[in-house]
């Protein structure tokens, strides 16, 4: 077992969960991608959305891939300039 292993044991037990029924690798893959495409901070919120998806009934499998298709197609923020007021940025607050 990997530390994150036993996180997610431990963390579903607090909730009341099945940790085989945590898609870990799917999760990880989207926060990746949003990440990546979109920016950071959206990684944890698109990850909290998956959820609240699932829990409302959506696939976890078809609701990650939507949502890792989505952050593909984002505009790219990599190589803007950085002196460009409009560019995107990292920071949440602005």
């Amino acid at each position: 077992m990997t530390v994150l292993d036993d996180w997610v044991t431990a963390a579903c037990a607090e909730v009341g969960l099945d940790p085989t029924e945590v898609p870990v690798s799917a999760v990880l893959d989207l926060a990746r991608d949003v990440a990546h495409q979109v920016l950071r901070p959206g990684a944890p919120v698109t990850a909290y959305l998956l959820g609240l998806a699932v829990g409302r009934g959506a696939d976890p499998a078809d609701a990650a891939a939507r949502l890792s298709a989505l952050a593909a197609d984002w505009p790219v923020r990599l190589g803007a300039d950085p002196d460009d007021p409009t560019a995107p940025s990292d920071d949440p607050t602005t």
